[in-house]
């Protein structure tokens, strides 16, 4: 007897956002008063029955759990859902429910779901939920806008080590922008820090290290790809640019601050950002100048009163000397021979010191994936990251083969990682090793030069 089973399988469904709330279990402690628990609520249009259950449903299991450890409770799995939670201060707690990616299968004229738990990572999303707390901490931007920003799909190792990409310049040209930004620092000294990038890279900053880690972020995943997508579909188009053209010869304009220096009312409302200066918080303004593809950030005192000729100041003395740094930078990059090595490699750098972020995996910073790597590969690396953490490992070194006899090797020493893949079948262990010594003295040796 001949038994002919056939099996059909639908693409696999992407991760999205369910909802995000943020609630005090201390406010509306008396019965009918449970919606004053209740400080934000996403997505708005719940009904308010529906906001109560959600809420009262993680306050009973942040307590249940809480008379077994002293450990807050983390996340919750659910065959179809993936809860993370997080308790950033006493009594504030901060919820992300996800979406459990499933497949619809057909077998024998019989259809159901099958759901995939494990392409939801826990320490990838409890990542992400730290994000969202830091960025509405320090800076003034909502929720409501911050959350359609998330790529929920697309969040992987990036978001866990939510590291900096560096811009690896000669010491000629880091000498002559660090010169521009001390007499920018000079010129105007209402100007506390200043932040120097080039694309998506960080060339400078003044900034303390966790301060410098939010704004990059804030940076490179919202403003610099809303302002790319305004240009791109031509909303700026009585932007400064223009405006500022005929005035002087330059390519600088605003990206946060005015948008036309010829009219006082597009000023609109500039952002304040939150500083952690000697244990207080300081707050200032946030202005963004971008020329070519060169971006300064200034953070201004925030008791300094922002009058517009400031602008005008600032657009006359940066406009000229950031666009022809931008244009010295792309010439420097235009003339380098390019690297053939890394192409052969795809890898994942981070350095815990100065949050030094490398990666051959991903196209930018904005986490899309380079065709070459699977998605499986990536939640491996995932995955030996949080056994790294986990097992508190300090210095150490893995290497795993997978099914599909790809290589997939992990390195640890001096708060430094890597992960490296290469895809050759035939190698051994000891062609590995060697192969991995290649790339490390060819990629690793300096991140903040090159020779």
């Amino acid at each position: 007897m001949i038994c002919d089973t056939k099996l059909i399988m639908s693409k696999k469904s992407d991760i999205s956002l369910v909802n995000f709330f943020v609630f005090n279990p201390e406010f509306g402690p008396k019965e009918g008063e449970e919606h004053k628990k209740i400080l934000f609520f996403h997505p708005p249009a719940t009904d308010i029955d529906t906001k109560i259950k959600n809420v009262g449903l993680c306050e009973a299991i942040t307590k249940f759990t809480g008379t077994f450890t002293d450990r807050p409770c983390q996340s919750l799995h659910t065959q179809k859902l993936r809860q993370l939670f997080y308790e950033p201060e006493p009594n504030y707690w901060v919820v992300l429910t996800v979406t459990v990616p499933y497949s619809t299968k057909t077998k024998d004229g019989q259809t159901y779901l099958e759901y995939h738990d494990e392409d939801v990572q826990d320490s990838v999303y409890e990542a992400v939920l730290h994000q969202c707390y830091k960025m509405f901490k320090s800076l003034e931007h909502f929720f409501s806008k911050y959350l359609i920003t998330l790529k929920l799909g697309q969040s992987d190792m990036l978001d866990v080590f939510n590291g900096i990409h560096f811009l690896p310049l000669d010491k000629n040209m880091y000498l002559r922008i660090q010169c521009f930004i001390n007499l920018l620092e000079a010129t105007f000294p209402h100007i506390l820090y200043t932040a120097f990038l080039y694309q998506d890279q960080l060339v400078w900053s003044g900034l303390e290290q966790e301060d410098m880690r939010v704004l990059y972020t804030y940076l490179t995943t919202n403003l610099f790809p809303a302002y790319m997508e305004q240009e791109f579909q031509g909303l700026k188009a009585t932007s400064s640019s223009s405006s500022l053209t005929s005035l002087h010869s330059h390519y600088g304009k605003y990206i946060l601050g005015p948008t036309n220096l010829a009219d006082e009312s597009s000023a609109g409302r500039i952002p304040r950002l939150y500083i952690n200066k000697d244990q207080a918080v300081l707050e200032c303004h946030l202005l963004v100048y971008k020329a070519h593809s060169a971006s300064v950030c200034l953070v201004i005192d925030g008791n300094y009163g922002l009058m517009f000729d400031l602008f005008k100041r600032l657009d006359k003395f940066l406009g000229p000397q950031l666009s022809a740094l931008a244009s010295d930078i792309g010439d420097y990059y235009a003339r380098k021979p390019q690297s053939s090595s890394e192409s052969q490699f795809k890898y994942v750098y981070f350095n815990l010191m100065n949050l030094a972020q490398k990666t051959s995996i991903h196209t930018d910073s904005r986490k899309l994936a380079v065709t070459g790597v699977s998605p499986d590969v990536i939640k491996l690396i995932s995955d030996l990251n949080e056994d790294l953490t986990s097992c508190h490992i300090q210095d150490g070194e893995m290497i795993i083969k997978t099914w599909n006899d790809c290589w997939v090797v992990c390195k640890k020493a001096d708060q430094r990682e890597v992960y490296i893949i290469l895809n050759q079948k035939n190698a051994n262990l000891i062609e590995i090793n060697e192969e991995v010594k290649k790339l490390c003295a060819s990629q690793f040796t300096n991140i903040f030069f090159m020779d």
